[in-house]
């Protein structure tokens, strides 16, 4: 037990003696008069005070901070691991997830098994100087019919021009010899024949017109020429795609093609191979590819609904018939401005169109009364722009035999006159 503070004088000592004995005060003596005014009196005693109560605390405190800590570090790691774990999924989506994985996967390897044996390589060789055939370039192709001892391939123009011999190579490694049975230079597209006693596969076609963004779909071909039936996946970038192209290589764009554009990867050697949909279909003849090293993932193919009807011409005729006008022409935008008002007398707010520069004799234009000089800028009500568009809506929309409207300007007035389309040899476009 502490001891009390001791008194700091003898008086202090003498008053506080009482205190330090542990007795109680001393109370008043029976005998002695009390006031009855005045109620008894009670000095309370006042409590010892403890020298170490501070030192406890302290020691408590301290006591229990590191308590605390060995508490946390003991149990950190099974907090941590609480927090890190992933959160739980229930059996019945894990399950409806792999399934549905393994359902897509089983969807893509059926299509390419119902289409990879239809697509072959194509080999382009032409003579050399020293009288062989040496190979110039390689390419992509696909059986699209088989009749008899025959068989049919549809390819790009470009893989087989100028070759004076060409080589088909099926998917088991077997070389054939290929006849070219029709080409088509406007829209990229060719068709061959070779003996179908090798053939074991037939491509089924599909419905571009039905083709939606984003819908996968995939590219089967010949990459770089060494690299048969290789298997590119992609989407739908787009269902109608225009693209001005070059078809005479004149420099000047000649004709609009409308396209399938897709990022499924289009290479060198991908050129007249299958692109196809996740039923195993043919839905387009793959056909270039924007080649500038910053653009990644543009593919393009022919739509089969387009291609269709050339590959039976090119087949059964061995060339495509088209429309034509029996006119020779320019755009307008080839004049300066000057001759555009001075001599064709254009209105201000005509800037487009195409000119007619010479007429064929007892042609369609003729005998409607068109004239040189004339600029016409519609026909059945679509617009003409330039070359290029005139080609398209007569190669496109219109056939031989039939009768269109043409809208023009002669002499600053605008007139209409109904032109009887004509046959034109794709050995004069």
């Amino acid at each position: 037990m502490d001891r009390p503070e001791e008194p700091r004088n003898e008086s202090e000592q003498h008053e506080s003696s009482s205190d330090e004995s542990g007795f109680p005060p001393r109370q008043p003596a029976t005998s002695e008069p009390v006031s009855p005014y005045r109620e008894p009196y009670e000095e309370q005693p006042e409590p010892p005070r403890r020298r170490g109560a501070g030192k406890a605390f302290f020691v408590g405190l301290i006591g229990g901070i590191v308590g605390a800590l060995l508490i946390a570090l003991v149990a950190w790691p099974f907090v941590r691991d609480e927090m890190t774990s992933p959160t739980p999924v229930s059996s019945t989506t894990a399950e409806q997830t792999a399934t549905q994985t393994t359902e897509d996967e089983a969807d893509i390897v059926g299509a390419v098994g119902k289409t990879k044996e239809a697509v072959v390589s194509v080999t382009n060789l032409q003579s050399s100087f020293q009288g062989t055939d040496q190979e110039t370039g390689a390419g992509s192709g696909v059986i699209y019919k088989k009749d008899g001892n025959k068989a049919y391939v549809v390819t790009n123009y470009h893989v087989v021009e100028g070759a004076s011999r060409l080589s088909v190579t099926l998917s088991d490694g077997t070389a054939l010899e290929a006849k070219v049975l029709g080409e088509d230079p406007t829209y990229d597209l060719a068709v061959l024949s070779i003996d179908s006693s090798k053939v074991t596969q037939v491509v089924k076609l599909g419905d571009s017109d039905t083709l939606r963004a984003g819908e996968t779909v995939l590219a089967i071909g010949n990459p770089l020429g060494i690299f048969a039936n290789s298997v590119t996946r992609g989407v739908i970038s787009a269902q109608e795609r225009t693209v001005p192209v070059d078809t005479n290589k004149d420099g000047q764009q000649d004709f609009n093609t409308e396209v399938i554009q897709t990022d499924a990867a289009i290479n060198p050697g991908n050129s007249g191979g299958a692109l196809i949909n996740t039923a195993g279909q043919l839905i387009g003849i793959n056909s270039m590819k924007i080649a500038e090293a910053s653009v990644e993932g543009v593919g393009f193919a022919i739509p089969i609904n387009e291609a269709l009807p050339i590959m039976r011409d090119l087949e059964q005729n061995g060339e495509v018939v088209r429309p034509q006008l029996g006119i020779q022409i320019r755009d307008v935008q080839e004049f300066p401005s000057g001759y555009r008002e001075d001599r064709l007398k254009l209105p201000n707010d005509v800037t487009k169109g195409i000119v007619v520069v010479g007429l064929t004799r007892n042609s369609g234009a003729e005998k409607a009364g068109m004239k040189a000089n004339d600029v016409i800028v519609e026909i059945n009500g679509k617009e003409i722009a330039s070359f290029a568009d005139l080609k398209s809506v007569l190669y496109r929309d219109a056939k031989v035999g039939e009768t269109v409207k043409v809208t023009f300007y002669r002499g600053g007035e605008k007139q209409t006159a109904d032109v009887k389309l004509s046959a034109q040899s794709q050995t004069v476009q």
